[in-house]
């Protein structure tokens, strides 16, 4: 008989459905299996051979079709807050992953390709490593003392590098004095902990960006990916241990910044920014939200702005949708990926919104995919592409 993680959660499931009515993979697909309830039921199954299973010596066992279904997750974490029985389902379906491939699963392709990359260039996009910093045009702005570091992640990058020049504007304005990894930043591993590939994390990213970060003496690292914010926060303590170092999600850092009056934002003196004169909303990351539980000291810092007119989507903070892209699910499923995102570009239009500002790579890049999906004007932003207008 199959010996299952957690076992004791499949026992602990009320099979309620409330898991389902949030499962953005069931409002695309529909089936049963594709939801929480439905994959916790074909596990109890297989952990509990029936009469004719023992009568026939069948020895029931997960194949392919249930690897998909594992798989087909954004890793939202939506389901673990509508839990009656409070089952850590997101943390639970990594767990099953992982379990899945030393069973001798193979990752889906597009996942086994992303571990490839990450283990030859330390990035999941196949880069140079030394080219690793070079989003950061001027290296005279680094410190020798610095007070923070800023671990800028894969994506800001190598692929939007106006992400971390936009932090290092906002930085430059509050007189902090800041230096990065270079080289030395290897991937925070969340594409492969999402996805069930752990061994590379474990054995080597996590402890070669702790050592990097802990012996260079920084009191505090800073990160505007939400991905390898709640990386660094949930996950890396239990492979390396507490940090020596105070973590923050740039939205914390900058909230810090504003209510301790060291990051005065200005008006518009000539009425330029196209995000004043119209609404704006927030979109809440998963990783960032629901996950790491941060979801005021992004507000805080958009209500900080002068003249921004903020409103909210009816689904926010706790209960707020996915964009979709998350749990490796847009580099294997990218149509139904984008089918996601466009929902909750529909969501924003719905409440006059122009732009959506977000605080995670991922989500600006998946919900632009869907917006342009459905022919919307909503755009995207993140959040310090809009701050640092009013510095």
């Amino acid at each position: 008989m199959i010996k299952i993680p957690e076992e004791r959660e499949l026992y602990a499931c009320l099979q309620c459905g409330y898991c389902r009515a949030v499962c953005p993979i069931y409002a695309e697909t529909g089936w049963e299996s594709n939801n929480p309830r439905g994959k916790l039921f074909a596990l109890k199954q297989l952990a509990n051979r029936g009469p004719m299973d023992l009568v026939l010596g069948r020895d029931p066992k997960p194949g392919e079709d249930f690897k998909m279904r594992l798989y087909q997750c954004t890793s939202c974490g939506a389901c673990d807050e509508v839990c009656h029985v409070n089952i850590k389902l997101a943390h639970l379906w990594e767990e099953l992953k992982e379990w899945m491939l030393e069973q001798g699963f193979e990752p889906l392709e597009a996942h086994k390709a992303i571990r490839e990359k990450i283990e030859k260039t330390r990035n999941p996009y196949g880069e140079p490593t030394d080219k690793r910093d070079a989003w950061l045009t001027d290296k005279s702005m680094l410190s020798a003392n610095p007070e923070v570091l800023f671990f800028a992640g894969c994506t800001a990058s190598y692929r939007v590098g106006f992400l971390g020049q936009a932090v290092v504007k906002i930085l430059k304005a509050a007189n902090v004095k800041f230096n990065v990894l270079g080289e030395d930043e290897w991937c925070c591993g969340s594409p492969l902990l999402r996805t069930g590939q752990t061994g590379p994390v474990k054995n080597d990213l996590a402890p070669h960006n702790t050592k990097a970060i802990e012996t260079r003496g920084v009191k505090a690292v800073i990160t505007a990916c939400a991905g390898c914010y709640n990386t660094m926060k949930n996950d890396y303590p239990a492979i390396v241990g507490k940090p020596t170092y105070d973590l923050y999600h740039l939205s914390e850092y900058l909230d810090k910044l504003i209510k301790s009056k060291r990051l005065v934002l200005k008006k518009d003196p000539a009425n330029k920014s196209p995000y004043l004169g119209v609404k704006v909303t927030y979109h809440d990351p998963c990783h960032l939200g629901r996950h790491a539980r941060v979801f005021d000291a992004p507000r805080n810092v958009l209500k900080a702005i002068p003249g921004l007119q903020l409103v909210e989507m009816p689904y926010n903070r706790e209960s707020a949708h996915c964009c979709g892209a998350g749990g490796g699910y847009k580099s294997a499923y990218n149509y139904t990926s984008e089918s996601i995102a466009a929902k909750r570009v529909q969501e924003a239009e719905e409440v006059g919104a122009s732009f959506i500002i977000t605080s995670c790579p991922f989500c600006q890049v998946n919900l632009n995919a869907g917006a342009k999906k459905i022919g919307s004007k909503v755009k995207t932003v993140d959040i310090v592409q809009v701050l640092e207008q009013f510095i």
